[in-house]
């Protein structure tokens, strides 16, 4: 039993000192008035302009954010070409009309495209099939495109969002700049489940990691990612992500190793300081809905990986309160791997600003994150897996 002790508290110190500091929760620092201007002036000297860029939106039912989100994109105080292109994908609600009215009401439906994608073609992912649809417009459009702002429907963006990333790029010679954009966390639900989202992602993909080119670790965030147009070129495509569920993390791969990784180049992924999901989530099965969504295709559809991963939450998050609680001063290793989730998961929760209490019961939230990933695998298992929309896009497992 203590030997078990030991060995949760292990796994914690390793994960505490020796896996990128996935804890500490810093939003990316803004770039000041001074730079963007310094990085304006010097683009200019060099190319007549600030690099152009456009956005590029995929919609599907989001009536009740997309006003809001394209509103954000289209007031962006970009000194460059900008131009928005939302594709709506199949919506049933009134997702197109709800982004041109927003366009109009501000007096910019010159910045604003309203596409509709194309039937869902097979091996392709809904998500990665409309945003190729945005990209092959850009060409067929005349719009100048230095570099492509992928973000959802459901984003909200500061009004210097677009000079932030690109200044950032340029200044860091960097093919993409992501933010993990600030979930919403109002509803009791989200106060309790959605900064462990964030958390459990840093664990998996640590961000001092993805932004050291010399670290294979690869990741990004689909809300938010500023990617250099060439570099998407040079990495084959969009298109070379089709059938990807989780297309951010995919493309990150794709740019950060081009060329069968013999071509390694630098991107960054950040917490995001201001730019904020619209997306509310009041009822917990939105969450699980979301994390069962593409839990297993994270594990690669793997059993094995599965059985893996859960006997690895049980150790790293329950066995430390269940035997703390149980056996007390005895199992004092547990103990201080308790403490030590308790110090981990801190920063997260200020980062949300959400009170410090929340911290010990990580281990309960752990558990329904558990059970979102069993059932990711029951619903693949039984032919429904990566639902998203009334859209089932995971390969079957004959497919597979």
């Amino acid at each position: 039993m203590l030997l078990i002790a030991w060995l949760s508290l292990v796994i914690w110190l390793v994960l505490f000192f020796a896996r990128g500091g996935f804890w500490r929760a810093v939003p990316a620092p803004s770039l000041s008035a001074t730079t963007l201007h310094a990085v304006g002036n010097a683009e200019i000297a060099r190319r007549g302009a600030w690099p152009a860029l456009v956005a590029v939106v995929p919609a599907r039912n989001e009536v009740d954010v997309i006003g809001r989100a394209v509103g954000s994109l289209l007031k962006q105080d970009y000194a460059g070409a900008f131009h928005v292109i939302v594709v709506d994908d199949h919506s049933t609600d009134g997702t197109a009309d709800a982004a041109q009215a927003a366009a109009r009401e501000l007096g910019l439906e010159d910045r604003l495209t309203v596409l509709t994608a194309a039937p869902l073609p097979s091996g392709w992912s809904g998500k990665v099939w409309a945003q190729s649809q945005g990209i092959g417009a850009v060409d067929s459009l005349g719009l100048p495109a230095d570099f492509l702002f992928l973000t959802d429907a459901d984003i909200h963006h500061p009004a210097d969002a677009a000079s932030q990333l690109v200044a950032r790029a340029i200044l860091e010679d960097r093919d993409l700049v992501s933010l993990m954009v600030r979930l919403r966390c109002d509803s009791t639900w989200e106060k309790a489940l959605i900064p462990a989202f964030v958390f459990f992602f840093a664990k998996l993909y640590p961000f001092a990691w993805v932004n050291d080119v010399k670290k294979p670790t690869a990741g990004a965030a689909g809300g938010c990612m500023m990617v250099r147009r060439s570099a998407l070129v040079e990495a084959g495509g969009i298109e070379s992500i089709r059938g990807e569920l989780i297309d951010d993390c995919s493309l990150a791969a794709r740019l950060k190793h081009r060329n069968g990784g013999n071509h390694t180049r630098p991107i960054r992924l950040d917490l995001a300081e201001r730019s904020e999901s619209l997306r509310p989530y009041e009822d917990w099965r939105d969450v699980w809905n979301m994390i069962a969504r593409t839990a297993f295709t994270q594990l690669r559809y793997s059993p094995l990986l599965l059985a893996g991963t859960l006997v690895g939450m049980l150790l790293i998050y329950i066995v430390p309160p269940v035997f703390a609680l149980g056996f007390g001063a005895r199992a004092w290793p547990a103990c201080a791997a308790w403490a030590l989730t308790c110090i981990a998961y801190a920063p997260m929760l200020r980062y949300y600003r959400r009170s410090l209490l929340w911290a010990p019961v990580l281990p309960v939230v752990a558990l329904f994150y558990v059970s979102a990933t069993i059932g990711s695998a029951v619903r693949y298992w039984r032919g429904k897996g990566g639902q998203w929309k009334a859209r089932v896009q995971a390969p079957t497992q004959e497919g597979s």
